[in-house]
């Protein structure tokens, strides 16, 4: 049964909450590899959908499901070291809404009905808030109020906009079921003023949780005072979910022949995320913040990739995978630099390279990848970008693309090399550890194999997942 992707992280959920912390960590990992196991389930058509009018295994959202199942499992090998090491309280509870998270995500690529996929989307905010409230700081205690609340108005205007698709379909007098499956069979009879109005606010409501900017203002409270575990999780998963939300309405209006509406409404809200994040990312003090203003930029890079559309889509979903990948890599290499310096103020680290070398070796491989450099996945699925905008004759959009690109890379590069380099004379204050450093290097490694050797079964799903928008190598 397809349901028990989400129903069995749910129920590992619960346990742990009344199982002692011990077990509650073999719990989360037994969990995770089981969450994986019932994945390539999906992925092999073994499990089928029990409530089909509700869930179906499309390709875009098995796409989503492998990413998360996959970074999740080394996520959770990484939180059983941190949490120890990290002092944390309620750890019983953090265990918990981890899984309940991962089950909330997992309904989300599931989700074939609108309104269930709203609600999915929304249960993600209220699940994963107790992971931000963590350390009870006042910081701590801002960023989650902005998180629940920023994102809760942006979900609010998302089902105004699956509202407005619901009454582009009764004008039109179309019959169908309110799943994205059905909608796109009829999509031509829908009302196309109403179907216009329902994306931007799809746009704006989910975008606000895929961290589009203006929409992204709580992303970077968030991510900075989260721990890392989490701060991976909300990277390298959350906000692939929210974007499924719009890449689906994108699909459905490229049904109803409103593609090059929908594409350029992805294309502005694209370049200004990766503006936004190319300003703000020059002067951060928090090397957290740094990684989370790379993440808007990169959710920019993957609505503007599918926003061009042909070669640049099958670029975008390229680059969902590694951004995935790397980031969460980051976030876990961020987490083990903490636990270090006891501080994410980069004036207060340096040295980086001969204090923890094998957190730093992690963390400048993971800026690296980050920034487009091989042997890593993101210089493929940029220059696939580049190459899709250039063949579809944007050349102004791709030059702005480019100049945000370079600004970024050189906004960040300085904080880096002053965090890896720069003279520090304080002590190390929590060595080392095989188990936290082997998932940095694991997702890296993915990133570096999926760089020269995609899977046919992968590249079969990412086909199929953006052949509805006429994406493609050879578009």
């Amino acid at each position: 049964m397809l349901e028990l992707v989400f129903l069995i992280p749910i129920f590992a959920g619960v346990m742990a909450i009344m199982l002692p912390v011990k077990l509650g960590r073999g719990i989360l990992v037994a969990a995770a590899l089981m969450h994986l196991q019932l994945t390539v389930m999906c992925w092999l058509n073994i499990a089928k959908p029990f409530f089909d009018v509700y869930f179906s295994a499309s390709p875009e959202g098995m796409l989503v499901l492998l990413v998360t199942s996959f970074i999740f499992l080394f996520i959770s090998l990484y939180s059983v070291s941190y949490m120890s090491e990290a002092d944390m309280e309620n750890e019983h509870i953090f265990i918990a809404c981890l899984l309940f998270f991962l089950a909330t995500m997992s309904m989300v690529t599931l989700a074939d009905h609108l309104i269930v996929l709203w609600i999915a989307i929304e249960a993600t905010t209220l699940v994963s808030a107790p992971l931000i409230f963590v350390h009870r700081s006042k910081e701590a205690l801002e960023a989650t109020w902005k998180y629940v609340l920023i994102c809760s108005v942006g979900i609010a205007l998302a089902l105004l906009g699956s509202f407005f698709i619901t009454l582009s379909m009764d004008l039109g007098q179309a019959q169908a079921p309110l799943t994205f499956s059905a909608l796109g069979t009829v999509a031509a009879s829908l009302d196309k003023v109403w179907l216009k109005a329902g994306f931007v606010f799809v746009v704006i409501g989910y975008g606000t949780k895929m961290g589009l900017a203006p929409m992204h203002t709580w992303l970077p409270d968030a991510h900075s005072e989260s721990p890392s575990p989490a701060s991976a999780l909300l990277s390298g998963a959350l906000l692939n979910c929210a974007f499924l939300g719009v890449y689906k309405t994108h699909t459905l209006l490229y049904a109803a022949g409103l593609g090059s509406y929908s594409s350029n409404v992805l294309i502005v809200f694209g370049l200004f995320s990766m503006a936004v994040a190319a300003i703000f990312i020059m002067n951060q003090t928090d090397y957290k913040r740094m990684l989370a203003y790379s993440s808007i930029e990169n959710m920019g890079i993957i609505a503007f990739g599918v926003g061009v559309g042909g070669l640049a889509t099958y670029g975008a979903m390229l680059h969902l995978i590694h951004h995935s990948l790397i980031k969460s890599s980051l976030f876990l290499s961020a987490g083990s630099v903490l636990l270090g310096y006891g501080t994410k103020l980069i004036k207060d680290t340096g040295n980086m390279a001969r204090l923890l070398p094998k957190t730093f070796l992690s963390f400048f491989a993971g800026f690296a990848g980050i920034s487009g450099f091989p042997p890593f996945g993101i210089f493929i699925s940029e220059l696939l970008i580049i190459i899709g905008a250039f063949r579809s004759g944007r050349y102004v959009s791709i030059s702005i693309f480019i100049f945000c690109l370079i600004l970024i890379f050189a906004g960040a590069v300085r904080l880096v090399m002053r965090m890896s380099f720069a003279q520090h004379e304080g002590e190390i204050l929590v060595p080392e550890k095989f188990l936290r450093v082997l998932p940095a290097y694991a997702l890296l490694f993915t990133s570096a194999v999926l760089c020269v050797w995609l899977p046919d079964s992968l590249y079969q799903t990412i086909i199929n997942a953006i052949t509805a928008i006429g994406g493609g190598l050879n578009g």
